[in-house]
C-alpha cells in the first residue's frame, strides 16, 4: 500500500527530502547545506557533484526517518533552483564546469551584444523574458565559448546540458546506465529557449545563441503519468520507484499552495523573492516589466501560465548582515534587532547585489543605502533590510495588476522569512491587503509532491489538493493611508540612486 510520496527540493543554499502523507503533512525531512562559490565579484557557481552527493544524502536520510519500507512511496517529485545552468559528459557523467548560479552576472556582454540588435525584449513575444544574465542561454553560450574542449564535446554528441532538476533526474534513474535526460515544461520555460506556444525548443532562437539542438533535454509535463523512468535501485530510495513529477521551485510553490484558478497569486520569501500569478491558459505578454511563464502542464491538458514577479535579493540580505557584516549572530535574529527601533529612522536598503531583477531588469545598479544620518544605528539596518522584501513585493504587484487588469484581493505567502511577524505585518501594511500563512509553509516540495501525486492517482484531482490547504495566519493591514504613500515614495526615490552604478 502506497502511503507516502517523497519530494526532493534542490534550492540555492541547500537540498533537501521531504516525505508526505495523503493529507499533505511532513512526515519527515532532511536538509543539507551545500558551498556557495564566489571565483570574483558577480560570479556565483555550485559544484554539481556536491549537489548529487548531498541529494543522495538527504533522500536517504528522509527515508529512514519515515520508517518507510520501499513499497510505500507512490512516486517522486523534483522541484530545484531554476535557471542554473550545467553541462556534463554523458559518457563519465563528469560536469565539465562548475553549475552557474541563477544570481551570477558575468553573462553581461553576451546579453548586450544580442541585445544590441532587437533591444532587451527581442525574444520577449516567443519565450516572456527579457534579454537578461538571469535565465539559462546565455549561460550555456558562455560555457561553450570559454570552457576548453566543451564546444568540440557538444559537436561531438557527447555534452549534456541541464537545469539542476534535469542532473538530478538523469542520476536518479540511472545516470550512465541509461538515465533520462528531460526537463519539464517550466524549467524549460526559464532557459529562453522554449517558445511558449510550441512548449518546444525554438531553432531559431537557439541559432542565434549558436547552441546545439544535442545537448539539450527532451521537454516533459510537470506531472506525467507516461514516467520518464523509474528510480534506480541501487540509488538512494532503494528500489524503483516512478519519477514522475518536476516543477520549478516558483512554480511548485504556486501548485503547493494550490493556486489553481487563474487570479490566485503567491509570493515566496526566499533567498530572493518571486510572485507568481495564474493566468490560466493565456498567454499574458508583460508591459510593465514581468515575465510569463509557464506554471505548469499536467499530464495530456493544456499549460497552464504565469505572471511573474522575481525580486534577487529578500533573505540573501538578511544572511549578508548575518556573515558579511556579523549584525547578528543567525538570521533569526533579524526580527529582535529590527524591533528595537520604532521605524527605519529614515534609510532605505535597495539591495541590488547583482543589478535589479522585475520590474526593472537593470543589470547596472548595485546596492544602496541612502538617507543616512548620525540618528542611525544597527536596529535601523535590520528594519530597513526587512521593509525591502516588502517594498520590492509591491512594486511587482502593482505591475501585475496593470498587466493583468485584476486587483490582488489577498496574497499567499510561503518560504522561510513568513515566520518573521514584523515584515510579514509590514507586508500588509506596505500592499493594504490581507497577507495569508498556510499551516503548511514548506509549499515548494508540497508542490512537487502534488505533482508527482497526481500521476500515479495518489491524489484523484485538483479538488483532492484544494481540501489539503489550510490556514495558519493572517495578517490585516493597519497603516493609515497617508504614512502608506509617504514610505514608498521614499522607496522609489531609493531605487532610482541605485541605477547606473556599474558602467
Amino acid at each position: 500500500m502506497h502511503r507516502y510520496i517523497a519530494a526532493i527540493d534542490q534550492g540555492t543554499t541547500s537540498t533537501r527530502c521531504m516525505i508526505f502523507d495523503h493529507g499533505g503533512l511532513v512526515v519527515s525531512a532532511a536538509q543539507k547545506e551545500h558551498a556557495q562559490i564566489y571565483p570574483q565579484p558577480g560570479w556565483v557557481e555550485h559544484d554539481p557533484v556536491e549537489i548529487w552527493k548531498r541529494t543522495r544524502e538527504v533522500c536517504h536520510e528522509a527515508v529512514s526517518k519515515a520508517g518507510a519500507q520501499a513499497d510505500d512511496l507512490s512516486a517522486i517529485g523534483i522541484t530545484n533552483q531554476r535557471e542554473t545552468t550545467l553541462m556534463w559528459d554523458r559518457h563519465s557523467g563528469k560536469p565539465f564546469y562548475n553549475a552557474i548560479v541563477w544570481q551570477d552576472t558575468r553573462t553581461k556582454t553576451i546579453c548586450d551584444q544580442l541585445a544590441s540588435d532587437g533591444g532587451i525584449d527581442r525574444f520577449r513575444s516567443k519565450v516572456g523574458l527579457p534579454l537578461a544574465t538571469y535565465f539559462s542561454a546565455p549561460k550555456i553560450k558562455w560555457i561553450l565559448e570559454n570552457v576548453a574542449g566543451v564546444k568540440a564535446a557538444a559537436q561531438r554528441g557527447d555534452a549534456l546540458f541541464g537545469t539542476v532538476d534535469t542532473w538530478i533526474l538523469w542520476w536518479l534513474t540511472g545516470g550512465l546506465q541509461g538515465g533520462s535526460h528531460v526537463t519539464d515544461v517550466t524549467n524549460a520555460s526559464r532557459t529562453m529557449l522554449m517558445n511558449l506556444h510550441t512548449l518546444d525548443w525554438d531553432e531559431e532562437i537557439l541559432n542565434i545563441f549558436d547552441i546545439p539542438i544535442s545537448i539539450l533535454p527532451q521537454i516533459v509535463p510537470s506531472s506525467d503519468p507516461q514516467t520518464w523512468g523509474l528510480s534506480d535501485p541501487q540509488g538512494p530510495f532503494g528500489s524503483a520507484i516512478p519519477v514522475c513529477g518536476d516543477l520549478g521551485d516558483q512554480q511548485a510553490a504556486l501548485v503547493g499552495q494550490t493556486c489553481f484558478s487563474p487570479g490566485e497569486a503567491k509570493n515566496t520569501y526566499g533567498t530572493g523573492c518571486f510572485m507568481l500569478l495564474n493566468t490560466g491558459e493565456n498567454l499574458v505578454q508583460s508591459k510593465s516589466g514581468l515575465l510569463t511563464t509557464v506554471a505548469y502542464k499536467i499530464g495530456k491538458q493544456s499549460a497552464t501560465y504565469a505572471l511573474e514577479g522575481s525580486i534577487a535579493i529578500t533573505g540573501a540580505l538578511v544572511q549578508w548582515l548575518r556573515d558579511n557584516l556579523g549584525l547578528i549572530q543567525k538570521s533569526a535574529d533579524v526580527e529582535d534587532l529590527a524591533r528595537t527601533v520604532e521605524d527605519n529612522g529614515g534609510i532605505y536598503f535597495v539591495p541590488a547585489f547583482s543589478g535589479l531583477f522585475a520590474p526593472y531588469w537593470r543589470s547596472d545598479a548595485r546596492g544602496v543605502i541612502v538617507g543616512m544620518t548620525r540618528y542611525v544605528n544597527r536596529g535601523h539596518f535590520a528594519r530597513a533590510a526587512l521593509e525591502a522584501s516588502a517594498y520590492q513585493t509591491r512594486e511587482v504587484t502593482d505591475a501585475m495588476e496593470i498587466d493583468s487588469g485584476v486587483k490582488l484581493q489577498a496574497l499567499k505567502v510561503d518560504g522561510g522569512m513568513v515566520f518573521n511577524d514584523l515584515l510579514m505585518q509590514f507586508q500588509a501594511d506596505i500592499l493594504n491587503v490581507p497577507v495569508i500563512r498556510p499551516k503548511i509553509s514548506e509549499t515548494t516540495a508540497l508542490g512537487a509532491a502534488y505533482a508527482a501525486g497526481l500521476a500515479t492517482n495518489f491524489w484523484s484531482n485538483l479538488d483532492d489538493l484544494r481540501a489539503n490547504w489550510q490556514i495558519d495566519k493572517t495578517w490585516k493591514p493597519a497603516m493609515e493611508a497617508g504614512d502608506r504613500q509617504k514610505l514608498y515614495s521614499g522607496w522609489l526615490k531609493a531605487i532610482e540612486r541605485s541605477f547606473g552604478w556599474v558602467e
